[in-house]
């Protein structure tokens, strides 16, 4: 196999949170890289120097990318393929009746596996159903034997990819020895170090991570229900359980639990475990409820029907600007039948629902932390602020 081969690739939903920092890293290193994308919106806008999202430094180092000579955006599935290595970002997303569909990817790879050629090596690298990885290996061996599969899950945080793909360890999900040397090669060049699993082990490890995450939010906005119910300030409580004590020092804040993977991953181990994972369910009906159960609290103490009601914060996360799956929208929903008006504003997001921050705070007669940004620390207003998370220094209860 030529150097030349091994120095190109292409990220297959290479517009995405987790497709482009991986891209730019990979064209850094001096790997020639493509990110096919379908959207073709984002791929102009990258192309033209502008990244379509948040990411920490992601705007420079896509015009060092881009000037370099060593990306390109692209809607055109034939660069496919010009690239050894295929990297796939395609997740496996819920359906309408919350039930995972595993056959997304492998029918994704099935519509572009004519591009594909001997000794491709595709790396696997969202979230998906345990399985999947067998099912393409099977699907690929009928007319591309030579085509290498493994899995090789991100653990990268949302906003700060191009750090941590730098300094997280690489699980590779390999069949054999072969193929799992082939993965490491690349990532040997970014600088991690490569944890070698099977391919299930490795699916497996990525919902674990994602749905342990979403059970310790689960415990932890139970907890502050709990106190929250007895008139007690959950983060005080909190605060003085890690102080000095490393054996909890993982206890989270309370807060709204959401984005584009936790509730999802939690839905996907459920349905592997035929339903009968029953930690997972108790933290899905905690973490989506806590939003009615914010609501029904503030229906003891106010007079919702007679006021405006301001959301500060619709991202799924603090300092974001990312939506997906926001329980801030939940909570509008749920106020919309409650209150006479509900505003939103949030200082990252671009929506034509929002509102500019100083008119929601001037009309409304109550505020809801929706979204913990930084932002909102020294936040400068005289309303009755509701923020479950504490970042405004006001306290939690309700």
């Amino acid at each position: 196999m030529s150097k030349r081969l091994k120095n190109t690739a292409v990220v297959i939903g290479g517009a995405g949170h987790v497709g482009l920092p991986l891209a730019l890293v990979l064209a850094s290193l001096g790997i020639k890289t493509y990110s096919y994308d379908l959207d073709a919106d984002k791929v102009k806008k990258i192309n033209s120097g502008e990244m379509p999202f948040m990411e920490e430094g992601g705007s420079e180092v896509l015009k060092q990318a881009l000037f370099s000579g060593m990306f390109q955006a692209t809607t055109d599935p034939k660069v496919i393929k010009k690239a050894f290595y295929i990297f796939v970002v395609i997740g496996t997303p819920v359906d309408e009746h919350l039930g995972p569909n595993p056959n997304t990817v492998v029918e994704s790879i099935r519509r572009l596996s004519s591009y594909f050629a001997s000794e491709h090596l595709l790396i696997l690298r969202s979230t998906i159903f345990p399985g999947v990885t067998r099912r393409i290996e099977e699907l690929l061996s009928k007319d591309f034997a030579d085509v290498s599969v493994c899995y090789c899950p991100e653990r990268i945080l949302e906003g700060k990819a191009l750090s941590e793909i730098y300094s997280l360890p690489q699980i590779i999900g390999a069949r054999n020895d072969e193929i799992f040397k082939l993965a490491n090669e690349v990532f040997q060049r970014i600088g991690v170090r490569s944890i070698y699993v099977s391919p299930e082990e490795a699916e497996l490890a990525k919902l674990y991570t994602n749905v342990w995450r979403y059970i310790k939010f689960g415990i932890a906005n139970q907890f502050w229900m709990m106190a929250n119910s007895a008139g007690v300030d959950y983060e005080k409580i909190r605060l003085a359980i890690i102080d000095g004590y490393p054996r909890a020092a993982d206890l989270p804040r309370a807060g709204f639990a959401a984005g584009p993977c936790l509730f999802k991953d939690t839905m996907q181990l459920s349905f592997f475990a035929q339903q009968s994972f029953a930690l997972g369910h108790s933290a899905m009906m905690i973490n989506e409820g806590t939003p009615g159960y914010l609501v029904s609290q503030l229906k003891k103490k106010f007079d919702l029907r007679s006021m405006t009601v301001g959301i500060l914060g619709v991202a799924f996360k603090g300092d974001s600007d990312d939506t997906r799956s926001s329980l801030a929208f939940k909570l509008r929903k749920i106020l919309l039948f409650e209150a006479k008006e509900v505003l939103m504003a949030d200082p990252l997001v671009l929506d034509d629902r929002l509102l500019p921050q100083s008119e929601v705070i001037k009309r409304s007669d109550l505020l809801i932390i929706g979204a913990p940004h930084s932002k909102y620390r020294n936040l400068d207003c005289t309303k009755e602020v509701v923020d479950i998370w504490g970042i405004t220094g006001r306290g939690p209860l309700i």
